[in-house]
């Protein structure tokens, strides 16, 4: 359906009986994350001492990627904090990019003293939940997981979308799990770091120290 991290990242957090994210607040966390990581196995961005520093900062032909790489060289910053700057632009951006490639519907509504309340809409709902199942398969499995497949496992473990890795799922596979998030670790340090420390920030963030 996509070829991008960040697209099976946003599809595997997408929940077909809700037609909505799992949790649109936990998902621009899952998707500024992908992002990143996608960066780094493109061999755009490095782990430098903790911090994301660009390696090549030309275009990468994708507007989400070109977007996130144009603010990732402005600053020097840990890539736990770049997981939480910027990422409801990010999540806006990954759905413009979905909707005009075909894969959903993005339409914006006035929600009373909120601004704007964005409705996303899965073009092909069966295929989504068969690249769910494809993906929740890999967490019960025991053979070669593709990098951005590991990733997206990764974070949606680490994230609680209970839709793709149950509960039952992350007790039974911990260390499948371990290993997936392992990949990171061998990509970036501290980007692992992160991943594994995303329970604690999504608690934060929810208490409104988060950031944007």
């Amino acid at each position: 359906m996509t070829h991008t991290l960040y697209g099976r990242m946003y599809l595997a957090a997408y929940d077909t009986d809700a037609g909505a994210l799992y949790d649109r607040s936990r998902a621009g966390f899952l998707l500024r994350t992908a992002v990143l990581a996608e960066l780094a196995l493109l061999g755009r961005v490095a782990d430098a001492g903790g911090e994301v520093a660009v390696v090549d900062a030309g275009d990468t032909g994708d507007p989400v990627l070109d977007l996130v790489l144009s603010r990732l060289g402005a600053h020097r910053r840990t890539w736990k904090a770049w997981m939480r700057a910027d990422r409801a632009e990010t999540l806006a951006a990954v759905e413009d990019r979905l909707a005009s490639v075909g894969l959903v519907t993005v339409a914006e509504h006035r929600a009373f003293a909120r601004g704007a309340r964005r409705e996303v809409t899965a073009l092909d709902p069966g295929g989504v939940r068969a690249l769910q199942a494809e993906l929740a398969a890999l967490v019960r499995g025991g053979g070669p997981v593709e990098p951005y497949d590991a990733v997206v496992v990764a974070l949606a473990a680490a994230g609680r979308a209970h839709h793709l890795v149950s509960r039952a799922d992350a007790r039974a596979h911990k260390d499948r799990l371990d290993a997936l998030t392992g990949r990171l670790d061998a990509l970036a340090p501290a980007l692992g770091a992160a991943v594994r420390g995303l329970g604690t920030t999504l608690v934060a963030a929810r208490g409104g120290m988060g950031g944007s």
